[in-house]
């Protein structure tokens, strides 16, 4: 989460991509145009671009995929994006345009299963599933698209409906709505052919497949069936673990036999390449430590009721459970205070009203001045109540809360959250450090045990190291061989 946010809603972007038939040979004007207006508001949406040496090394191995797709034969007309971003996901748009986070980089164990996810996007754009998904998504409201992710959709406030959807943000949500299953079959069949144009081995999209469905499994399990973590990137794209075999069959049709399929893998040089990239949060823009919030930089804090999750985007900071859902975010102050302040906020959720002044409770909490205000908003199921509660860091800056409760229970389960705010110290701010990967050498008496308890991790450390390096519980590790490592540093 930065500084300033700020809700981006741009789905009008890729609904002007203009397709006239079912399945493009060509990167267009129109698709250029599409592309470079939304790539830098997707940027932003995903904390822009790794800084990293992976970057380099990830284009490279994107634009040698993507030109099997036929879109261009010039790798120069594909832009690859390393997204700094804690969550795993990966996604493509018209123009030559293709993104993978550094998240689910990490997750991957191979450069063919890194060709593999960056040729599965490309896919969905050469077969115009985005233009097909954004004309279904036209007929029906941005509530009715996003209610699969809301917690009581807000049917009467569409803007209350947007900011309280869950993943890093509006835009991009719109921008990556869920793909059909028949729609992630045929680009999972175009990905592996291009695998196989480019000389990799085509069984590595089955192999990433099932990687993603075992994070998503260790998700559920560490959050207790509400993630923050479960892989946007399953979430809009459904069924990971159902397209494995299909992706096997492919594989086969395309190359023969596993044991006998032609094409390198790549380990080697994909691990050289993504030693020491950033792993889970990075503190410049917060970092969730189980139901706790801490951002170093802005030194704040804060800690979400027990048993709800936390998803730390770059827009805001969502909290979601079965009694409610809320999001944390910030902005400039104007000369009106915070009362002026829970004004804009109401505005930029879709309120027509701002808030009545007399309705508005002045208190201070841990040292901010805060100012709390609730109001009723309708549901589809009925009532709600939703409260913003804004609290003054600086005479030019505040941070705030939006909270959606039943009807009747104002803050609910978030009253001791929104008095958990508090301020950091320099010596509480400078303690949070960032996760990497490490790759190690397997020593001669090294085990999957031995080596998982040195993962930056408290809870669930071998079950973390097991789909880390996309091992099975009766597996044993030959030394010499090396494996990945989530430490701190």
């Amino acid at each position: 989460m930065k500084r300033r946010y700020a809700i981006a809603t741009f789905a009008a972007l890729v609904a002007t991509a203009g397709y006239g038939v079912s399945q493009t040979n060509s990167i267009s004007a129109s698709d250029k145009a599409t592309g470079a207006k939304a790539n830098p508001q997707l940027l932003a949406e995903y904390g822009g671009t790794y800084a990293g040496p992976q970057a380099a090394y990830v284009t490279r191995v994107g634009r040698r995929i993507a030109v099997q797709s036929g879109l261009s034969n010039s790798q120069a007309d594909f832009t690859i994006a390393l997204l700094n971003s804690p969550v795993n996901n990966a996604f493509a748009i018209p123009g030559g345009y293709v993104y993978v986070t550094r998240q689910l980089t990490g997750l991957m164990n191979d450069e063919a299963e890194l060709a593999s996810v960056l040729g599965h996007e490309v896919g969905h754009v050469a077969a115009r599933h985005s233009q097909k998904r954004e004309s279904k998504s036209r007929r029906n409201s941005i509530l009715g698209t996003l209610g699969q992710v809301l917690v009581g959709a807000v049917a009467g406030d569409s803007g209350i409906g947007q900011l309280l959807s869950r993943g890093v943000g509006t835009g991009a949500q719109l921008l990556t709505l869920r793909y059909s299953r028949s729609q992630e079959i045929e680009a999972d069949d175009l990905g592996i052919r291009y695998l196989a144009g480019a000389g990799y081995d085509p069984y590595a999209a089955s192999t990433m497949l099932a990687s993603l469905q075992a994070q998503t499994n260790l998700d559920a399990q560490t959050q207790g069936g509400t993630a923050r973590g479960v892989p946007a990137w399953a979430s809009t794209h459904p069924d990971p673990g159902a397209r494995v075999d299909n992706a096997r069959k492919v594989a086969e049709r395309i190359g023969g036999r596993e044991e006998a399929a032609a094409g390198p893998r790549g380990r080697d040089a994909f691990l050289a390449a993504i030693d020491g990239i950033l792993y889970g949060d990075d503190p410049a823009q917060g970092v969730v430590e189980g139901t706790r919030f801490v951002h170093p930089a802005l030194r704040i804090a804060f800690t979400a009721p027990q048993g709800f999750a936390l998803s730390n985007g770059t827009q805001a900071v969502t909290v979601s459970g079965t009694g409610g859902q809320a999001q944390f975010a910030g902005g400039a102050i104007g000369p009106g205070g915070l009362p002026a302040y829970i004004d804009g906020v109401l505005r930029g959720v879709g309120s027509q009203a701002g808030a009545p002044r007399d309705a508005i409770r002045a208190t201070t909490i841990n040292g901010f001045a805060t100012n709390v205000f609730t109001t009723t908003a309708q549901t589809q199921s009925g009532s709600a109540d939703v409260t913003v509660v804004a609290y003054q860091a600086s005479p030019t800056t505040a941070y705030h809360f939006v909270t959606i409760t039943p009807a009747g229970q104002g803050l609910g389960p978030f009253g001791g959250m929104v008095q958990s705010m508090a301020r950091l110290t320099a010596t509480q701010a400078a303690a949070v450090k960032a996760r990497r990967i490490r790759v190690v050498t397997v020593g001669a008496g090294d085990t999957i045990d031995t080596l998982a308890r040195r993962m930056a991790y408290a809870d669930r450390q071998r079950e973390r190291f097991l789909v880390l390096n996309a091992l099975e519980a009766g597996d044993s590790l030959t030394p010499g061989s090396r494996v990945k490592l989530v430490v701190y540093g």
